[in-house]
């Protein structure tokens, strides 16, 4: 079924209006509101992994997961041409099925992200589209599975050779217990060990939070970062599912102060459109001073009607997003921490950040 979404006229003139407004690369505000409306284009599925190449950044290609159904959308797919409005901005090279999978790679191979829980099982969260995915992702429970995950994966390597890996983030929601966590932390190091693979661990959880964890995770997994999945800072016990929920926003500060005295790496992932911009600033302002990593931050999507209607008032509009940009730089960017293009799949930065060019853009 299409995406019910209200029809949106946005043309490449006001793009550039607004990316001049906010002092940001065109390419940036295109890529947010490409995030931000999806595609309407003729195929079905309403989720899936597009590779764009925009005409004028014809060189770098990027991935992002986007619903190719949303009727309403500016953007629209012909052939392999993607329209914004009545003009050709990019072009599109692949497109992929976005199912939950155990695993896949990230930066060249150099990073990969593991789903060994069962993610695409995991419900709860009003605003996750992960139970519209196919699953492909069973739950690994052993160090012997892990293992014969990682065997498996070697297959899929650029290079065949994980031993390039430098991070390797677990990324589910379906660990509801912290101790449960950890015992699969612990497991996935050792396996990770058998291979000589001595690559950082990350992990997007709200359930690990207590001072003896912190302490187990630096002594028998670490180097490791704690990335709490904070997601929002209102309506917590409507949007989350109740594992998430049970974590006070504020405590999250100090949850995060008390990891980075056991020397572990923080940061957190956040959701923009689901808060207003002024608890958007006052809670990012709060977390960021605990953060060793720049935490990762995604364009809120809205996969159906009911999902829409999460939004906070105004942020069905390009302008929210860029506005939101600009009060995290601001909160950000003195602390000299900058977001890492293959990290996030939904970003707000893409060529730069608070005026400065990313590398690797």
């Amino acid at each position: 079924m299409p995406i019910a979404t209200p029809d949106t006229k946005l043309e490449v003139d006001e793009v550039a209006r607004l990316a001049a407004r906010y002092e940001v690369p065109v390419e940036d505000a295109v890529l947010i509101a490409l995030n931000l409306y999806g595609i309407s284009s003729a195929h079905c599925q309403h989720r899936a992994r597009v590779s764009i190449t925009l005409a004028s950044a014809s060189k770098v290609a990027w991935k992002v997961i986007v619903p190719l159904n949303a009727v309403g959308s500016p953007f629209r797919l012909r052939d392999h041409d993607l329209h914004l409005g009545q003009q050709c901005i990019g072009s599109v090279q692949r497109i992929d099925a976005d199912e939950a999978v155990g695993g896949y790679f990230r930066d060249g191979g150099r990073a990969a992200t593991l789903n060994p829980n069962a993610r695409s099982r995991c419900v709860g969260c009003a605003f996750c589209p992960n139970t519209l995915e196919a699953a492909a992702d069973p739950r690994f429970s052993e160090e012997r599975e892990l293992t014969e995950l990682l065997a498996a994966m070697i297959e899929q390597h650029p290079r065949r050779d994980l031993s390039e890996l430098r991070e390797v983030t677990v990324s589910t929601g379906c660990f509801e217990r912290e101790d449960a966590a950890v015992a699969h932390l612990v497991g996935l190091r050792t396996a990770l060990g058998l291979r000589g693979i001595g690559a950082r661990i990350g992990f997007l959880t709200s359930v690990i939070q207590s001072d003896s964890a912190f302490a187990d995770l630096a002594a028998r997994v670490a180097p490791f970062v704690l990335r709490l999945t904070a997601e929002c800072f209102t309506r917590r016990d409507l949007l989350l599912k109740a594992s998430k929920a049970r974590l006070r926003r504020a405590d999250m500060p100090d949850l995060l102060r008390r990891a980075r005295h056991a020397g572990l790496g923080t940061s957190f992932t956040y959701i923009v459109g689901l808060d207003p911009l002024t608890e958007l600033r006052t809670g990012v302002a709060a977390l960021g001073e605990h953060v060793t990593e720049f935490p990762n931050f995604q364009v809120y999507q809205a996969h159906n009607s009911i999902m829409a209607g999460l939004r906070t008032p105004g942020a069905e509009q390009l302008e929210f997003y860029l506005q939101a940009r600009a009060s995290i730089e601001q909160l950000l960017g003195g602390r000299g921490l900058r977001p890492l293009a293959w990290e996030c799949y939904r970003p707000l930065w893409y060529f730069s950040f608070a005026g400065e060019r990313l590398l690797g853009a």
